[in-house]
């Protein structure tokens, strides 16, 4: 098959306001009714034909895989995104971090949506290998670009030595947050006392560890 035959999803402004709305129908009815939901109804939701829903997804795996992959994203969204950018600016670094971790966990931990959506993933993984490869290809610091964005300036700064910065940014998602996605995982959280104690230790030990004075 040549390239010039391989059908293009829709693009402009209308198709992108299509596919908002085809996303939106499909993250509310996968998280009333899991994956088993049919194209028809999710089409109906969104206002559009089912021609239109594959038009612009191909497959009911790859509209999940776009579900999944926005909503992930939403904790870093808003307050959470400018409290990262601000580090850079920050004249006291390990309490501006401190407190940018408070805003993300918190969102991380009440955004139940987001918690639903990923419990759903672990249910119905052998139904869509697409998943994990739209992660692979996407790459760390593309998918987490906030984060990236925040520790590549201070690295820029030199206020920390980052050799890595894909790894300094799973460490970063360890130490702050996969704690209270493992947890939400088994139906169960983490009380607000160790929340606390997690995010201040956790920042310390990053900062300790990509501290330029203590790496030379």
């Amino acid at each position: 098959m040549s390239v010039d035959s391989v059908k293009q999803p829709p693009s402009g402004p209308r198709a992108e306001l299509k596919r908002q709305a085809i996303v939106r129908a499909a993250r509310e009815l996968f998280l009333r009714e899991g994956f088993g939901v049919g194209m028809d109804t999710i089409a109906a939701e969104a206002g559009v034909s089912k021609v239109t829903v594959y038009n612009h997804f191909g497959s009911k795996e790859a509209l999940f895989t776009a579900v999944i992959t926005s909503a992930l994203d939403e904790p870093l969204a808003g307050e959470s995104a400018a409290a990262l950018e601000g580090l850079a600016e920050a004249d006291d670094l390990r309490a501006a971090l401190v407190e940018a971790a408070r805003t993300w966990v918190h969102a991380v931990r009440t955004n139940h949506e987001v918690t639903a959506l990923r419990n759903l993933v672990t249910a119905e993984i052998h139904r869509f290998p697409e998943l994990g490869e739209a992660w692979r290809h996407r790459g760390t610091e593309s998918h987490h670009p906030a984060v990236a964005g925040a520790l590549r300036a201070l690295a820029e700064q030199g206020r920390l030595e980052i050799p890595d910065l894909q790894v300094a940014i799973i460490q970063f998602y360890g130490l702050l947050v996969f704690p209270h996605m493992v947890f939400s995982s088994y139906g169960t959280h983490i009380d607000e006392d160790l929340t606390d104690r997690l995010i201040t230790s956790g920042v310390d030990m990053f900062l300790n560890h990509y501290d330029p004075q203590g790496t030379e």
